[in-house]
């Protein structure tokens, strides 16, 4: 296991019960004490089993005056007792005080860790690597959070052609002489293994073997789920 840092959520979530998620990033939701509420859902995928009416949720309260909704939706607890973290921004926001802090074992030569920085074309890497006399590492973040079989994770949930575009910029990279690696963070605590989603998208699944027989390195790492923090845990087999 990484000895990584914890990803604090910054009040304590609420427990609610899913209503609908409805337009991608809206969510009515009824809290304990039945009062219902509209939260944010932070996801544009399509959360393919996760939005099912009547699942255990939990929301992150917030008072700022700037946000029109006071609830962000950001967790699932399942039925096993598993959870499902739903946010897409928690993998980049989780992994950069643990690259920074030099603890992804494959990645712990570079010192320097710039998130966002413009390459290719019109495309940001999400973390860009730099060492004196190492090449430059390009790292592109991925959040995984479909399962359809037990015990096995899949991505992508629903069609990216952004995500298959990020691929190629990525075989671009390594054609320049850089190291270039696909990072999948499964943002499940019930999974053990991790696959493409070929038949929800065959594009991209073409597009990560072109990129991986180009030289782009893959990691898949699972993460440790509570309604108080998340954070980055053991590799995942990959099986593709």
């Amino acid at each position: 296991m990484y000895s990584a840092a914890a990803m604090r959520f910054q009040t304590d979530l609420v427990p609610a019960r899913l209503i609908r998620r409805y337009k991608r990033f809206l969510a009515d939701c009824q809290l304990e004490d039945g009062r219902e509420v509209t939260a944010h859902c932070a996801n544009p995928g399509s959360m393919m089993g996760l939005a099912d009416e009547g699942m255990k949720i939990w929301l992150e309260p917030n008072d700022d005056p700037k946000k029109k909704l006071k609830f962000g939706w950001r967790l699932i607890e399942h039925i096993n007792g598993h959870f499902t973290g739903v946010d897409t921004s928690v993998p980049n926001r989780a992994l950069r005080e643990t690259l920074e802090q030099q603890l992804i074992s494959e990645l712990a030569d570079y010192h320097t860790v710039r998130p966002e920085v413009k390459y290719g074309e019109n495309s940001r890497i999400d973390f860009l690597l730099t060492q004196d006399g190492l090449p430059d590492c390009y790292v592109e973040v991925k959040s995984v959070t479909l399962s359809r079989t037990k015990g096995q994770a899949e991505f992508p949930d629903s069609v990216t052609k952004r995500g298959a575009k990020h691929l190629v910029e990525l075989s671009n990279m390594v054609a320049l002489g850089h190291r270039a690696v696909m990072l999948y963070l499964v943002q499940r605590t019930d999974c053990t293994t991790f696959t493409l989603a070929g038949d929800i998208d065959p594009t991209y699944q073409s597009a990560y073997l072109a990129a991986r027989d180009a030289g782009v390195e893959t990691l898949c790492l699972s993460t440790q789920i509570t309604p108080q923090e998340i954070t980055i845990s053991t590799p995942i087999e990959i099986c593709i």
